[in-house]
């Protein structure tokens, strides 16, 4: 089982690197080692899809960020780069796993209907992340770091709303990505946190304090302190296993005790600006 896992798992981390291509069947039958009479029953049930089913979503998801969160993006610019021909071929599938039109989501994005289709992708992300045996952990001395920050308040299906805002406010005030570096500071797992209880602030860092904003813009500190950290490469769909093993088996195994601090990400190279497969994110687990 662990030999048709792995290349199952290879199969997948081709498909993710290779979202702008015509995928071959046969590439993805060497891949598995499988002959085309196998490979799609099996790729049916390792994913719980079959693997073009697995490459619409994919590029389906990468469209759905590219709308909700690049403002200048063109909808028939995304439906070339899915591979569909026709701008209304990419706007009948998009409506179809969305309920609404690519237009309409670029306006005022609902992540709701998604969450559903999308499930077997995490829960098969989440099983690889499980199973895997080595996870790097090193060990920093945090410098203190002042940030502007957005605290998103709420139910997580409602946070795209509020890291749009803030991405409007970073624009308008010169904050970009490549000269403010991002956090994000969880104080709640979703997983067992009430919807409306839900708390994730979005961070910039800055030299000086900014002047707090009808948006909703605060200064706040991110103390200087040790802390444990993970580099994480690929999807944000393994960062919840990633968490979880800090918490749990490496803080156990260790002699550390945990700050008075959140967990908190850096967002080092965003999706989708980057290949979900080359997206990279610090974990920083504040410890004394």
């Amino acid at each position: 089982m662990v030999k048709y896992q792995n290349r199952f798992i290879e199969v997948l981390s081709y498909v993710e690197a290779n979202l702008d291509e015509d995928l071959d069947i046969e590439k993805l039958c060497q891949l598995a080692y499988l002959s085309k009479y196998h490979f799609h029953r099996q790729c049916s049930a390792f994913f719980g899809m079959s693997v073009m089913s697995l490459v619409k979503l994919l590029r389906l998801k990468r469209a759905a960020y590219q709308l909700a969160y690049r403002s200048e993006t063109k909808v028939v610019d995304v439906a070339l780069a899915c591979g569909y021909e026709s701008h209304e071929g990419f706007c009948r599938a998009f409506k179809k796993i969305f309920n609404q039109s690519p237009s309409g989501f670029s306006l005022a994005p609902d992540w709701t209907p998604w969450h559903s289709k999308y499930e077997p992708i995490l829960k098969l992300r989440t099983k690889i992340m499980t199973d895997k045996v080595n996870i790097n952990v090193g060990i920093v001395e945090f410098p203190e770091t002042l940030v502007a920050t957005m605290e998103h308040r709420g139910a997580p299906d409602l946070l795209g709303n509020t890291i749009n805002k803030f991405i409007e406010w970073r624009k308008e005030n010169r904050f970009p990505p490549s000269k403010s570096k991002t956090f994000n500071l969880l104080y709640d797992d979703p997983n067992v946190t009430a919807p409306d209880e839900y708390r994730l602030d979005l961070c910039c860092s800055i030299e000086c304090e900014v002047e707090e904003s009808p948006e909703g813009i605060v200064n706040k500190v991110i103390p200087k302190g040790r802390c444990a950290v993970i580099r994480h490469i690929g999807s944000d769909d393994y960062l919840s296993v990633l968490i979880n093993f800090l918490y749990s088996k490496w803080l156990e195994e260790s002699h550390y005790e945990l700050r008075d601090f959140p967990i908190f990400l850096e967002r080092v190279c965003f999706f989708p600006e980057s290949s979900e497969n080359e997206v990279i994110t610090d974990i920083y687990l504040p410890i004394k």
